[in-house]
């Protein structure tokens, strides 16, 4: 069975064709500038590229693009399309709708374009690519939707509700969702494999770190709370993003600067984090050379991120009465080496010692960075959220009506 898993924006579409009988991913790539051009980057499993400049006027040539790499000309890896028995789709917001991932009939196509206002940028786009793909792919082939909110709707009410007036909760389902959760669950669930625990028992801290950072409070398997909330804006600072902030800060702002709303998101999504504090990048690696080579803006960036990490960690760990293993994934997580033993070593209280060389032996790996014996586990797991959409839209599709 072959999976075809796609992650699609506005103006962008990734996506991984993945054979499930071994979860090689045969292809992978991007078609981006979709209504302004065209791009596609096609990378096939022995390493070569192909990147070709195209005509994209929408997400319907950007499938026929990606099917005719996939199937034609010296690099195709599929002969025709009926090798593909699937498609898996990331959808960003579920809302309160969706726990799981489903099969997207036309009433759960109607729910995602419904709650589209919670997620403005990315669920239109993802009802997009489903419409096109409907269009491209013959109708016999199943589509999944998977989204990142839904790992996290085993929240309790005090962890997701905000203290405004419930009428807003509602009228406009304002309160917590969370994201990431493709990616929390997958590191989890690889956790009890490479443990061999029953996760069921456990209590785990996720840290999703990279240009966007979340960090999940996973109780007995099942999410009890995470950083980010009715947005991907809260919680930590991330690489454009400002995270948490008194919410009289952006009243304060709107009023002295003269903004409009549209102009307030744009400060705190794109011009705020890593790239606001340090006035340099937004990237964590040239944060990083910067300070080093004397930036103290830089620095004050570098020590906010490391400091809100380990305060959710040790606040989730009150939250959750204990913890037995904090799990490091994500482009930062996994490779910066040096992220995680300053998070780490002012975390002994909780029983957690860290192993320095096996922690740097072990960057860029999958393995364990704390000391054998300690009483908290430190892992670097590696992510991978297309794996898992493939994984959820293989499960479903086996079990349609034959």
């Amino acid at each position: 069975m072959k999976v075809l898993v796609i992650n699609a924006g506005s103006s962008s579409l990734k996506y991984q064709l993945i054979d499930m009988t071994t979860e090689v991913v045969l292809a992978k790539g991007n078609c981006e500038r979709i209504g302004i051009g065209g791009l596609i980057t096609h990378k096939i499993a022995d390493g070569t590229t192909i990147q070709q400049d195209a005509d994209f006027p929408t997400h319907t040539e950007a499938f026929q693009k990606l099917v005719e790499v996939l199937t034609t000309g010296e690099h195709a890896v599929v002969k025709n399309l009926d090798e593909i028995s699937a498609i898996g789709h990331r959808i960003v917001q579920g809302g309160k709708y969706f726990s799981e991932s489903v099969l997207a009939t036309e009433e759960v196509i109607n729910k995602i374009e419904e709650i589209s206002d919670l997620a403005p940028l990315h669920n239109p786009a993802h009802i997009l690519a489903i419409r096109a793909c409907q269009k491209v792919f013959s109708s016999a082939v199943p589509q999944v939707a998977v989204f990142d909110t839904a790992f996290h709707q085993t929240m309790p009410p005090k962890s997701y509700m905000y203290g405004l007036p419930y009428e807003y909760y509602d009228k406009y389902q304002v309160r917590k969702y969370g994201f990431h959760g493709t990616s929390h669950r997958f590191v989890t669930h690889r956790l009890g494999e490479l443990t061999g625990w029953d996760m069921s028992t456990k209590k785990i801290i996720t840290c999703h770190l990279g240009n966007g950072s979340s960090i999940a409070a996973v109780n007995h398997g099942k999410c009890v709370d995470t950083s980010m909330g009715f947005t991907p804006l809260d919680g930590l600072e991330m690489g454009t993003r400002s995270g948490a902030v008194d919410p009289s800060v952006v009243l304060y702002l709107m009023k002295h600067e003269n903004l409009t709303p549209d102009q307030m998101s744009d400060l705190l999504n794109k011009k705020s984090g890593f790239l606001g504090v340090s006035g340099e990048t937004s990237d964590s690696r040239d944060l990083i050379a910067a300070s080093q080579e004397g930036s103290e803006r830089a620095q004050i960036a570098i020590d906010i991120f490391r400091y809100q990490i380990r305060k959710y960690i040790g606040s989730y760990s009150a939250a959750m009465g204990g913890v037995d293993a904090v799990v490091f994934t994500g482009g930062i997580g996994e490779n910066s080496d040096d992220l995680r033993l300053e998070v780490c070593e002012n975390l002994e209280f909780l029983g957690l010692e860290m192993d320095p060389a096996k922690n740097t032996e072990l960057n860029h790996k999958e393995g364990r960075v704390s000391k054998d014996g300690s009483r908290v586990e430190v892992w670097v797991v590696p992510t991978n959220e297309e794996l898992l959409i493939a994984r959820d839209t293989k499960e479903i599709i086996e079990k349609l009506p034959k």
